[in-house]
């Protein structure tokens, strides 16, 4: 009957809508007639047919049975006799519509309101009731559970009919009962274990099924994770933390089980933050015993399983793509959890036992899921190359762990080495892209095991003493320069995928930077252990000699530091002309050889101001019979100046090729030609010196090396004049001028008569010589 009665309703309003369009239309009709004769009076002078007009077919007059009295209706044409219908009655109203806001405010939310107000009220009650002591702790117990199954009770009485108030009253009489269950274990002790999780149990099935049947997140939000703030409402200082692990673990579970069937995402993320907090709460409430540890680590495993399980199943069932907020709930799951098994094995135990097995055991669990879904085929790739990145990722964590020093940096590259050739052979970018931040930490490990090798070298002890060679941070450093060398070399002749090429800064990165970490690889380890040979030679010179005041003091052999510096110089000269002739012959990238080209003349540029001036304070050690005179001094402190003139004009001579064959450096001819001549200015006036100081005379700053600047000018200008390159003759002038500025501000001042005749009558010869050429050659110059 009540719904005939509705179905009339609808048709009668609708009817009545009809009739008012009718009359509106028979009006505007007549208007239109109406306008239509006023223009036929106004323009008498045009002669037009009138158009008649269609009259609205008239309306049969009906009765309408359904109403019991619905008054008479009057058109031009229509009219509607009332008519008694037996045995229904109502009255028709016109329907409203109510806004959204209002339909959201006075459907959905007041209840939802309502039900945690209430939820509150009954917990200030009880704790209201417990403090003053108004009834005993079993009567409290009672009226609990009577207000709780009331709302239940309630609720499905009202389902039929009111769905969104029925749900809310469900959710709030489900969060009562675990709140009463809670208390009257934990804190009055009136049920056993048993008994209180039973009933826990029994109510958080029923809460599943009504959050399920009802198709209402509600009841899961104040139902389930309400039931999260129960046990914090009663004021306790002392929790049971084991109780209220077990308490929360069975909501969990429940949530696990809705994620079966719903994607409800919000109550995820505040069980999530919630349970997560309340394992942090008992870990720093607990005390430093065994016990209480082993429970929060146990607990803190069920819950990082519980989550991962509630995170990953309905996504996996569904075969949906995983979002970004998924992505970062299962690495704050992961990471989270790991945090605090570290801090408890690590602060509770007093030990690192444990660590590495505990973070290996991590790597495993993540690499099992990853799998299961490879080999069932469950989802798409990104969540495998997820879970994957986080099993490689609990690996990487687990060398440093569990191992020190050089075998973290052994172990962390041969994972680069390995991570980039599957990801660029198999063109599979995930690998390579997790190669990358392995290569870095490679890298820095490396250069942490450089650190302390001179810590270990440079020890006052003296208790290390590092083989040549063979010692563990060479051969760090050379395993480390394979690993990169092997990069390197596939990064050169591998195909690059197409997602890395697009993206130009990461290709950029990836170009430039892995050959630039291998070059420096390879020179710092060489490098590293001529230094640390050098440097451990001078700690073990330490002499101890007695004073003239009779105190004993410690001397060393500084000569070993110098010799230390030149022999750096030696060989950073050899693998520069080495890797310039590699690029030359076999790679032949212009760009590194302008690289090359610079760096070279750096290097050289820092020879000149320093380590000329070490071969000086060798020759100087040399010649003198009380400096160093505990150590023995030879010829080899004079040999070694001209191996490193050696070395140093074969790197002239590679840059000279280099700068043939490298169009692209050839622009530099000039600035080379300059960098040229200078250099060997200043290494034959450091050599005329070297010459005049073994021969023991006191005049090689002044006099013989103004002559010699004076004759070195002579030479460029003539060479000027005959390659006809200019810069060489302004270069000319230019040393010639500071041979005069020297002549007049220095020489004048320390020289003796004859000194000062020969110097100027040689100068002025040299100037005449100048000037002769100039006028002799002077069309040459001009063309």
């Amino acid at each position: 009957m009540d719904s005939n009665k509705k179905k009339v309703n609808l048709l009668a309003s609708k009817f009545v809508i009809l009739l008012d369009k009718q009359e509106a239309l028979s009006k505007e009709i007549s208007s239109l007639k109406n306008e239509i004769d006023n223009l036929k009076n106004i323009s008498s002078d045009i002669e037009e047919k009138p158009i008649p007009l269609e009259k609205p077919n008239p309306i049969q007059k009906k009765t309408f049975k359904a109403v019991e009295e619905f008054p008479e209706q009057k058109t031009d044409n229509l009219s509607i006799k009332s008519t008694k219908v037996k045995p229904q009655k109502f009255i028709l109203k016109k329907p409203t519509i109510k806004s959204d806001i209002e339909k959201f405010i006075g459907e959905n939310l007041i209840n939802k309101i309502g039900i945690i107000v209430i939820i509150i009220g009954v917990s200030i009650g009880a704790k209201y009731a417990i403090d003053n002591n108004l009834i005993s702790p079993t009567v409290r117990i009672i009226l609990g559970y009577l207000v709780g199954l009331g709302l239940f009770v309630f609720a499905l009485k009202l389902k039929e009919n009111y769905l969104q108030f029925s749900a809310a009253l469900y959710s709030g009489a489900m969060a009562i009962i675990y709140f009463i269950t809670y208390a009257a274990f934990s804190y009055y002790s009136l049920f056993p274990a048993a008994v209180a999780y039973s009933i826990m149990v029994i109510t958080t099935v029923l809460t599943v099924f009504g959050a399920l049947k009802y198709d209402k997140q509600v009841i899961a939000h104040i139902g389930l994770v309400g039931a999260y703030a129960v046990p914090f409402l009663l004021s306790k200082e002392t929790r049971e933390f084991d109780i209220l692990y077990i308490y929360v673990a069975i909501i969990n579970v429940a949530i696990l089980f809705i994620s079966f069937k719903k994607p409800w995402k919000f109550i995820y993320y505040t069980a999530f933050i919630l349970t997560w907090s309340i394992v942090l709460l008992g870990y720093y409430s607990s005390v430093n015993s065994e016990i209480e540890t082993t429970s929060n680590l146990i607990f803190a495993t069920l819950f990082f399983a519980i989550f991962y399980a509630i995170l990953l199943t309905y996504k996996l069932i569904n075969k949906e793509l995983f979002k970004a907020e998924d992505v970062f709930l299962i690495l704050l799951n992961a990471f989270i959890f790991y945090g605090i098994g570290y801090s408890i094995i690590l602060n509770q135990y007093q030990t690192e036992a444990y660590l590495g097995l505990f973070t290996l055991s991590n790597a495993i669990f993540h690499l099992g899921v990853c799998s299961i879904i490879y080999y069932k085929n469950l989802v798409d790739k990104n969540l495998y190359y997820l879970v994957l990145g986080l099993a490689i990722t609990f690996i990487t964590i687990t060398i440093p762990v569990e191992l020190n020093g050089n075998w973290v940096t052994l172990l962390w590259g041969a994972e680069a080495v390995l991570l980039f050739w599957v990801g660029r052979t198999k063109k599979v970018n995930f690998y390579e892209y997790f190669s990358y931040p392995l290569i870095i930490l490679t890298f820095l490990s490396l250069a942490k095991d450089w650190n302390n090798l001179f810590v270990d070298v440079n020890s006052l002890n003296n208790e290390v003493n590092i083989n040549p060679i063979l010692n563990i941070y060479f051969l760090t450093g050379l395993f480390s320069s394979v690993f990169f060398g092997v990069i390197t070399y596939l990064n050169r002749k591998t195909t690059i995928s197409t997602s890395i090429s697009n993206n130009k800064n990461l290709y950029q990165i990836v170009s430039y930077g892995i050959p630039i970490i291998f070059i420096i690889t390879l020179y710092v380890t060489f490098r590293n252990e001529i230094a640390a040979y050098w440097e451990q030679l001078y700690h073990n010179s330490i002499t101890s000699i007695e004073n003239p005041n009779g105190y004993e003091s410690k001397i060393f052999n500084y000569d070993l530091i110098k010799f230390e510096s030149i022999y750096l110089f030696i060989y950073t000269f050899l693998f520069i002309g080495l890797l310039s002739i590699f690029n030359l012959t076999k790679i032949k990238n212009k760009k590194l050889g302008v690289i090359i080209f610079i760096i070279s003349k750096i290097i050289i540029f820092f020879f000149l101001i320093s380590g000329l001036y070490t071969l000086g304070e060798l020759r100087e050690s040399y010649l003198s019979t009380n400096i160093n005179s505990e150590y023995s001094v030879g010829i080899f402190h004079i040999l070694i100046r001209y191996i490193s003139f050696g070395f140093l004009a074969g790197l002239l001579v590679i840059s000279f090729k280099s700068m043939k064959q490298l169009p692209v450096i050839q622009h530099l001819k000039l600035y080379y030609q300059l960098f040229l001549t200078i250099t060997i200015l200043w290494v034959l006036s450091s050599e005329l010196i070297h010459w005049m100081d073994i021969g023991n005379s006191s005049e090689s700053y002044k006099l013989g090396l103004s002559i010699f600047w004076g004759i070195y000018s002579l030479i460029l200008i003539a060479l000027g004049i005959w390659k006809n390159l200019k810069h060489l003759r302004i270069l000319a002038f230019v040393v010639f001028g500071l041979t005069l500025i020297k002549l007049f501000f220095y020489d004048i001042s320390h020289l003796d008569t004859i000194s000062r005749t020969i110097v100027f009558v040689s100068l002025g010869i040299l100037l005449l010589i100048i000037s002769f050429l100039y006028n002799k050659y002077h069309k040459k110059i001009n063309s």
